[in-house]
């Protein structure tokens, strides 16, 4: 399972993309991943331009392979980011919340491949007409911002409505659900909460203790009232969040209660009153260890498991 059109498109060694975490997703994070054979992605976020062009320069010192830059739409940097990744050459750009479409002919122009997150079949069907090289199928079990449709129902019927690449994120943290992915189809997988305990991510130890802490019913879900729903680890500040919205708080005083705190978490270690944000499959993270360990097992365990599924259907 380690050759697909996904690995041919990229030119990387195993079908996997390291999530772009904002804050999180660093030169040092990226290039280990990249080094381990897969997709290492450095995460623009909301950072300014001088910001992140200091990480796209600093990995072209960690690795030769191929990384991303994951560029937030709804930025009010987007501009200055798209810029610099041309200015820069980084290879590949994959964006979320939004659509990239205002940017494609320059991005095609200077040989960058685009990718584009998606949350529905509409927006992957608008997103090939636009001439993309690949989609990202996110489900909801995701971690940060998120959609509607959980990942086993999102993925094939995005697969279904497209010719183009495929890879399936959401819900993802080890051989089997790589394995599941695949059976639905999938060209390759995205994978960002079990990236946060890699050793070459430089969150805040106490953001990976609450991630290697974390239990099946961890993840929930706050933020629906505004429109931008968001999955993070139950906490002090999450249900402050709680107690707002039962008092029927304004949205713009329940975005008020989480500006800055996702920083306070990465940054400062403030996993109470933090935004601590990490996915459903949380509770399947259980030991910290280097990308290149973490990419390894989760491609043996998947063709593990997809070999001993073929004999068992072959009756031997």
């Amino acid at each position: 399972m380690t050759k697909t059109t996904l690995t041919t498109l990229l030119d990387i060694e195993y079908p996997i993309i390291q999530g772009g975490m904002a804050w999180i997703s660093d030169a040092e994070l990226a290039a280990a991943v990249s080094n381990a054979g897969g997709l290492g992605v450095i995460a623009g976020g909301n950072a300014e331009r001088h910001i992140v062009e200091v990480q796209i320069d600093k990995i072209k010192h960690l690795t030769n392979k191929p990384y991303a830059l994951n560029v937030m739409l709804l930025s009010p940097f987007a501009d200055d980011i798209i810029d610099l990744a041309i200015e820069k050459k980084v290879p590949i750009v994959i964006t979320g919340a939004g659509s990239p479409g205002k940017y494609i002919e320059r991005l095609k122009e200077a040989g960058i491949k685009i990718i584009p997150v998606v949350p529905s079949v509409a927006l992957a069907r608008r997103m090939e007409g636009l001439g993309v090289d690949a989609l990202i199928a996110e489900g909801t079990e995701a971690g940060g911002h998120i959609g509607e449709l959980t990942t086993m129902a999102l993925v094939p019927q995005v697969i279904d409505a497209v010719h183009i690449p495929v890879v399936a994120a959401g819900g993802i943290a080890d051989g089997r659900g790589a394995a599941a992915a695949f059976m639905l189809g999938a060209c390759g997988i995205q994978v960002g909460t079990r990236f946060l305990v890699a050793t070459e991510c430089n969150v805040h130890h106490n953001y990976k203790a609450m991630i290697l802490d974390a239990k099946d019913t961890s993840a929930v879900v706050s933020g629906r009232p505004t429109g931008h729903p968001v999955r993070i680890l139950k906490n002090k500040l999450y249900r402050q969040y709680c107690e707002l919205e039962k008092n029927g708080a304004t949205p713009e005083a329940l975005e008020a209660l989480g500006a800055g705190s996702l920083r306070k978490a990465v940054v400062e270690g403030d996993v109470t009153y933090g935004s601590v944000m990490a996915g459903q499959v949380a509770g399947l993270v259980k030991k910290e260890q280097p990308a290149k360990e973490i990419v390894d097992e989760i491609f043996a365990e998947c063709e593990a498991i997809i070999l001993k599924k073929f004999q068992w259907i072959a009756g031997k």
